[in-house]
């Protein structure tokens, strides 16, 4: 008997938001739809005497996690966060017996299965230098929008990258917090966007943090001089551990001019090309740690985006297993999970109520590197 999931009758994807609001003040939906067993799995409809500074603050040493990939010092085990998805968002209660986990095409056996709903452990990184406007303008109505989405319990900080990143607001739960330092991007400094400097530097920030964190990167994806290159800053993420990161890319207005012009100016068609290579980078970066990259073309698309992303990281399921190479040597072990029908153990079937099939996508990260988890 194939496994189904009935979504219910009439239910559409949000209407876009008005593309002429301003960033300062994004107009964001509440979610709807039917309640999972973890909540709604619809798309949201559419001068005293000076004192010393005080210490800066940051997460918890053991923040609620929503689910950690690493290997523990003693026995190897793996926790592998998936997301399953469709165009109407989380796809709620599958069981162990819907997955299939991969290592180097070996199959291994699920040790340990969870669902999970926590609060979130992120970094807010943006590109803001001096650029054209299309470009800031995105930033801003990305890092405002997701601003919005942000809850109580979650722990957030703010950087933002020219030449060099810069830290606007360390981690902090409170969201006025993290609305006021996204004010500070008022005026751009220098030109220069140094992308792969201000990820790497992002990740050795989040890897002294416990848990499972999370990267939100808003920008072109283009990078000007990083003293690192694009080959390490791949190298680098793949031997990312517990962090996963959501890129959105920026300028699509001015993008689809200069792809306009294209055909009549070699120098538009040359630029073009760098877009499409930054895309690619950032697409990249997101596979790697089994996160998302979004390509919005409209303002409106924004809402939509940042409330997939944060249906995405609270509601994931979490699969463990004990790898059948035990060997702790640091080689990279390439992963895939596979969601399936316990009764035939062919692909899931996901139909509405008419019996339409209905498209979903499985997101995890694509490998690991098998070493010693370092104290």
């Amino acid at each position: 008997m194939a496994v189904v999931l009935l979504l219910a009758a009439g239910m559409t994807p949000a209407t876009a938001q008005d593309s002429t609001s301003k960033p300062d003040a994004p107009q964001v939906p509440e979610a709807g739809g039917p309640q999972g067993e973890i909540g709604p799995y619809s798309v949201p409809k559419k001068q005293p005497q000076e004192q010393p500074p005080p210490e800066p603050s940051r997460p918890p040493k053991n923040p609620p996690e929503i689910g950690t990939f690493s290997i523990t010092k003693d026995v190897a085990l793996v926790n592998v966060p998936v997301m399953v998805t469709t165009p109407y968002g989380f796809v709620p209660n599958l069981k162990i017996g819907n997955f299939r986990v991969f290592e180097d095409g070996a199959p291994q056996k699920i040790s340990n299965f969870s669902t999970s709903e926590a609060p979130i452990t992120a970094v807010l990184l943006v590109e803001f230098a001096d650029i054209p406007r299309q470009f800031l303008y995105d930033t801003l109505t990305g890092a405002y929008v997701f601003a919005q989405t942000l809850r109580p319990q979650d722990w957030i900080a703010v950087m933002y990258y020219d030449m060099r990143p810069h830290i606007l607001t360390d981690f902090t739960q409170d969201k006025g917090e993290v609305l006021a330092a996204i004010r500070q991007l008022q005026v751009p400094g220098f030109a220069e966007r140094n992308l792969f400097d201000a990820l790497s530097e992002t990740i050795d920030r989040l890897e002294g943090i416990d848990g499972h964190k999370y990267i939100i990167l808003i920008g072109s994806g283009l990078d000007t001089f990083s003293r690192i290159t694009y080959d390490k800053m791949l190298k680098r993420v793949k031997g990312t551990k517990d962090i996963t990161i959501f890129a959105v890319s920026t300028g699509f207005a001015l993008r689809n001019y200069i792809e306009g012009r294209a055909a009549n100016s070699f120098g538009a068609n040359m630029a073009n090309m760098d877009y499409i290579q930054a895309d690619n980078e950032l697409d990249n970066f997101a596979k790697l740690t089994g996160g998302r990259h979004y390509s919005p073309r409209f303002q409106a698309e924004f809402s939509e985006i940042f409330h997939d992303v944060g249906a995405a990281v609270r509601n994931q399921y979490v699969l463990s297993y004990h790898p059948t190479n035990p060997q702790l040597d640091g080689t990279y072990r390439k992963l895939k999970v596979e969601v399936v029908d316990p009764q035939t153990g062919g692909p899931l079937k996901v139909v509405d109520q008419k019996g339409k099939p209905i498209k979903y996508v499985v997101v995890a990260r694509e490998g690991y590197t098998a070493k010693h988890q370092v104290e």
